[in-house]
């Protein structure tokens, strides 16, 4: 598996990581824990070494299980990521003091002693101020206590993002859905990070499911004309004989600049998937028919969060 630079933090991570948010099952339906086990020791055999979780998923279950796929393997084989401030649908705790015992919850479950990447969770749920103020200071001070080695900030908004890394020091951002078949908007944004010696991870190269064949959820929130067209496109895709996430994951992963990709796996098929996919080439043709497609509705994004953090 191809290894990246993560900015300047100084350690490399796989082309595509484990999100390991589907351990916990919710919206991505029942997962049987030995199922989960065995897809993160696949995951680990193939050369997959980032791993990224957070008490969020699963309302910790996610957590939970992954310390037991990791137990009584080697620390050297992996890189944890974990986050703060989000710990439920709808709550949200910044504070430092929340932080500093969520870290502690995070590392029992996890059995671990310390995370690499410890992240604030869906910043534009919160105020900005306060995240820049209490939540990311106190990362950092989470670090001088060993208890992990560098700080992050994860969202969907790349406003939110960009705002909080030019006022805070962050070595790593995390991003969903910015870049994707559909929408690309996260490639423009690399340029800065990178001057800035700022590592950039990506997630949901399927854009939440809208480029694959799975029945949408109900609270996807993409709009209508988002919807149709992707659907279009996945059509196209598999009257072609190409698996259309398999596709997707293909160019997500091509991007340069993007130190890895994560994808949320569950069992260990879908990591033999993932990593066929990301070792062969993708089809130029058919991506150019497929960009074409797209086209019409291409980086069209919608609002989550404080509407002044978007």
């Amino acid at each position: 598996m191809k290894k990246n630079p993560l900015g300047s933090t100084g350690i490399m991570v796989s082309a595509i990581g484990f999100g390991a948010s589907s351990l916990g099952g919710g919206v991505f339906g029942p997962v049987e824990e030995a199922d989960a086990i065995a897809a993160v020791h696949a995951a680990l055999a193939s050369g997959i070494t980032l791993i990224d979780v957070s008490p969020f998923y699963g309302y910790t279950r996610a957590e939970s299980v992954l310390g037991k796929a990791l137990k009584g393997v080697s620390r050297d084989r992996f890189l944890l990521s974990t986050k703060v401030g989000r710990y439920g649908d709808d709550l949200f705790d910044f504070s430092l003091e929340r932080a500093r015992s969520s870290i502690d919850e995070s590392l029992a479950r996890l059995g671990l002693d310390y995370v690499d990447l410890l992240h604030v969770h869906d910043v534009e749920y919160g105020d900005l101020c306060t995240i820049a103020e209490q939540a990311i200071p106190e990362l950092h001070c989470i670090i001088a206590a060993g208890k992990a080695r560098y700080v992050g900030i994860t969202g969907y908004p790349l406003a939110a993002l960009l705002t909080l890394t030019r006022s805070s020091r962050v070595d790593c951002v995390l991003s969903y859905n910015h870049c994707t078949l559909n929408d690309t908007t996260l490639l423009d944004q690399l340029p800065e990070w990178t001057r800035n010696g700022i590592g950039v991870i990506s997630a949901g190269a399927l854009s939440q499911g809208l480029l694959t064949e799975a029945k949408l959820p109900l609270w996807h929130p993409a709009p209508p004309a988002v919807r149709e067209t992707c659907a279009r496109a996945v059509h196209f895709l598999r009257s072609e004989g190409a698996d259309p996430a398999a596709f997707a994951i293909q160019f997500a992963a091509a991007q340069p600049g993007i130190a890895s990709t994560l994808i949320g796996i569950t069992n260990v098929r879908q990591v033999e998937a993932a990593v066929r996919a990301v070792e062969s080439p993708i089809d130029a043709e058919l991506l150019h028919a497929t960009l074409r497609i797209l086209e019409p509705i291409h980086n069209h994004t919608w609002c989550t969060g404080r509407p002044e953090n978007n």
